[in-house]
């Protein structure tokens, strides 16, 4: 328990995302708030700077964990992209 809160740690390399727990979280932020456009593996895939509709962006989330931003956070119902201490702190206090 963090500040009153239930913390569920989760691998996704090793305990991937399923096509609905994607969308999910999309619904949140939106699918692009949640794609790692800067990823070496999308320019390993020969995709940087080519623009992706969000079933795209899903479908090689779901090939490659990779191009999944992180750290991501579920804080009540508030989707933390990215690791701004100083934010995931807000969203805590606003949650508890």
């Amino acid at each position: 328990m963090q500040a009153g809160l239930e913390v569920a740690d989760r691998d996704f390399f090793k305990d991937p995302f399923t096509e609905t727990e994607i969308r999910e979280l999309g619904a949140i932020t939106g699918i692009s708030e949640i794609f790692a456009r800067r990823s070496p593996s999308l320019k390993q895939m020969g995709l940087a700077g080519q623009e992706l509709t969000d079933d795209q962006m899903v479908r090689l989330m779901l090939q490659e964990p990779k191009l999944v931003r992180r750290p991501l956070m579920r804080i009540g119902n508030r989707l933390m992209v990215g690791g701004a201490a100083s934010a995931v702190a807000e969203a805590i206090t606003a949650a508890g």
